[in-house]
């Protein structure tokens, strides 16, 4: 997702204004600095974030129940207790694409740092019962950037000992060797224009492929693999990607071992909702033909953990996940053009 511009999309779709506004009065951010702030959001009360907060989401997926969103950016509700909650602060501050999240006495030194997080550590349980391990197959990398709009990414461990990355971090060569050292990187995945600016660089450092989707080619025209038209593909044994154009031209997704899905920006699970659900309010290419990419693709989707690039992770039996996709598929089917709007991204 882009922020910071205005756009005009195809089919009219324009967006509204200004995310760097803030949202519930039309004041600038310099001006809303300026406000007083309430007593438990400075640096004397401990952890709190800071007036640069894009309202991204990926702080409150991390630690929700110390992080919540107030009037269009994020705060924290409560200081953590306990190493468990301290973890998830931490990871929450490592996280954010600002650095948004501070601690007066606590430097984000990167020995705090806690990522790569396995997967099953970064998702919220839903229902009863803990999560699945995920056997150190998916991780959580953090370190979001603020030129991919602060999306998550993710390190995929492939059965022959390789790695993958979906899609990528913020750049940092330290960072870059650490993921080394859970195999040797081969591939780094692209799901979708937004999330395509660090991609050339990793995909370098490791000398590895990176692939793209040809419709969204412009944004990584140096693409060493370029996927093309709308049929499944299969990139490696277990591994599939599905292209899905809809929230850019040159949207995919990409499936492992009928387990995980990185779905970047097509779709993602809403805790508002309580449900999987597309950005409707954010589609730069057209609502319409997300629906038709949804319709076509469903069908052939099996798998248990959602891992997008914005909104939130969720773990679901197969059989469940892939009847909220059938709902999402007809929902979304109902939809139409609208303006891009960030305010009415239901996180």
């Amino acid at each position: 997702m882009r922020r910071g511009f205005r756009f005009r999309a195809r089919g009219g779709q324009v967006v509204r204004r200004n995310p760097h506004t803030a949202q519930e009065t039309g004041e600038t951010v310099h001006e809303r600095n300026k406000r007083p702030q309430p007593p438990d959001a400075g640096p004397e009360s401990g952890w709190y974030v800071d007036q640069r907060c894009t309202n991204c989401d990926v702080a409150r997926q991390l630690a929700p129940d110390l992080i919540v969103e107030t009037g269009g950016r994020s705060e924290v509700v409560r200081q953590p207790r306990g190493a468990d909650e301290t973890r998830r602060m931490l990871a929450a501050a490592f996280a954010c694409h600002t650095r948004s999240i501070r601690h007066p006495g606590q430097p984000l030194l990167p020995s705090l740092d806690p990522f790569p997080l396995p997967v099953e550590q970064a998702v919220a349980p839903y229902g009863p019962g803990p999560l699945p391990e995920a056997g150190g197959e998916v991780y959580v990398l953090g370190q979001n950037s603020t030129h991919t709009a602060g999306a998550n990414a993710y390190l995929l461990r492939r059965p022959a000992g390789n790695v993958m990355l979906v899609d990528t971090p913020r750049w940092n060569r330290a960072l870059a060797d650490r993921y080394a050292s859970y195999g040797t990187v081969t591939d780094v995945l692209l799901t979708h224009r937004d999330h395509a600016a660090h991609g050339r660089r990793y995909a370098d450092h490791y000398r590895a492929r990176l692939w793209i989707h040809e419709g969204d080619l412009d944004a990584a025209p140096d693409a060493d693999r370029v996927l093309r038209g709308t049929e499944p593909v299969e990139l490696d044994a277990g591994l599939t990607v599905h292209p899905l154009p809809g929230h850019t031209r040159g949207s995919v997704l990409y499936v492992a071992d009928e387990r995980y899905c990185f779905s970047g920006d097509s779709f993602y699970w809403s805790r508002t909702t309580g449900d999987i659900e597309v950005a409707d309010t954010v589609t730069w290419y057209s609502i319409e033909e997300l629906a038709a990419s949804l319709a076509r693709t469903v069908p052939r989707l099996r798998f248990e953990w959602l891992l997008p690039g914005h909104g939130d992770r969720r773990h679901l039996p197969a059989d469940e996940m892939a009847s909220r996709l059938r709902s999402l598929a007809h929902r979304t089917g109902q939809l139409r053009p609208r303006e891009v709007d960030f305010t009415g991204l239901r996180w």
